[in-house]
């Protein structure tokens, strides 16, 4: 991981990136549409920013409208503006093409990519740094190594100041992440295991003999059963079409036939709301469980709850999902650090724009 040091941002923090923005008297030109552009509208809304254009990458520009706004190009809004105007970045993506595409307008023009959560309201500002800060410095100094403590302090850095410099300044790769995992990996959970896409990656690192597989969304699910179908994995992998919680039951789940299906009402535009089965993870994972995934939009803490007998039996590797909610980062850390001494934990995050794909990972010491 090529990168420079980071440190942690001074406290108490003064200033951060919605004070800038707050600040500024250049035009502000969002970048993309949907869900995430709803949230940013509603956020700049709150600071009393005006938004002079919405803009699309090139491929997306077709004539159409947002928010009543007409959707240019970039090019368009270079030629009204000149140097005139502010980037905020709208929407997120792992893709290098456009990860690539964004470094390259992050090179001509000023750009802001605000951190705003995936579920939950609150915004990681710098009221928010400065009244977590104990917390945060108690992750900080509870994980196992330099490279989680530069990953850590980069992505509160991001948070706070927007900037794509941390972003790119401190990521992995999948062969790194699994470089920590244990060799031997035999039985394993998958919470949150969508089309079957990280069961594949699983099996394509280690020789597992059985992979617990829980999937809430229908139409998800369906996909995760016909994967398993047509590979005749039947005996190998075992889909469970439930949401992992803190206990048994039946509760609201808010399905989107992506990634984004949660027990949280606060995820898509694209959600619909419909019962979902709840089930604790104690509930159905037999024998010693050697690893387990958990990445279920902003449960992870009911989650975790929902698997102290396991956890506790087996001390299996995690892998948890550090980035819906705000306070994930720490919160996760900080969790686990208390209730599982038993652990050394480490920060990794492969590259995402913005700070998503965030993992706090877990290991027996």
């Amino acid at each position: 991981m090529p990168y420079k040091r980071y440190e942690l941002p001074e406290y108490p923090l003064c200033r951060d990136m919605w004070d800038m923005i707050s600040e500024e008297r250049r035009h502000i030109a969002v970048y993309g549409m949907g869900n995430g552009a709803d949230k940013l509208f509603a956020r700049l809304m709150r600071y009393g920013v005006s938004v002079s254009e919405v803009f699309a990458s090139d491929g997306f520009v077709r004539g159409h409208s947002f928010r009543g706004y007409t959707v240019r190009s970039l090019s368009e809004v270079k030629a009204k503006y000149g140097d005139d105007f502010v980037i905020l970045l709208s929407f997120a993506s792992n893709r290098s093409e456009v990860i690539e595409m964004i470094g390259k307008i992050n090179s001509e023009c000023e750009m802001y990519i605000p951190d705003m959560p995936v579920a939950g309201e609150e915004y990681f500002d710098k009221d928010f740094y400065n009244a977590h800060y104990s917390e945060i410095l108690s992750a900080y100094s509870a994980l196992s190594d330099e490279d989680s403590k530069n990953a850590f302090a980069a992505i509160i850095n991001y948070k706070l100041f927007g900037k794509a410099e941390y972003l790119w300044g401190c990521f992995s790769d999948t062969d790194d992440i699994y470089s920590l995992l244990p060799k031997d990996i035999k039985r394993a959970v998958d919470a949150g295991a969508y089309n079957g896409d990280t069961v594949r990656q699983l099996r394509s690192y280690r020789d597992t003999d059985v992979i617990y597989a829980a999937e809430p969304d229908k139409r998800n699910f369906k996909k995760l059963q016909k994967y398993v179908d047509e590979n005749a994995l039947s005996k190998n992998v075992l889909p469970l079409n439930v949401a992992l919680w803190s206990c048994d039951g039946r509760g609201s789940f808010f399905g989107s036939g992506n990634r984004n299906s949660s027990v949280s009402s606060t995820v898509s535009y694209e959600s619909r709301k419909e019962e979902a089965p709840l089930m604790k993870l104690d509930s159905f994972a037999e024998g010693k469980i050697d690893y387990i995934k958990y990445d279920v939009e902003g449960a992870e803490r009911e989650a975790l709850l929902g698997s102290e007998q396991v956890i506790k039996a087996s001390h299996p590797a995690l892998l948890v999902s550090a980035y819906h909610r705000s306070e994930d980062i720490f919160s996760i850390v900080n969790y686990l650090s208390e209730k599982y001494p038993f652990y050394k934990l480490y920060i990794r995050r492969t590259m995402c724009f913005p700070a998503w794909e965030i993992a706090v990972i877990a290991i027996e010491k």
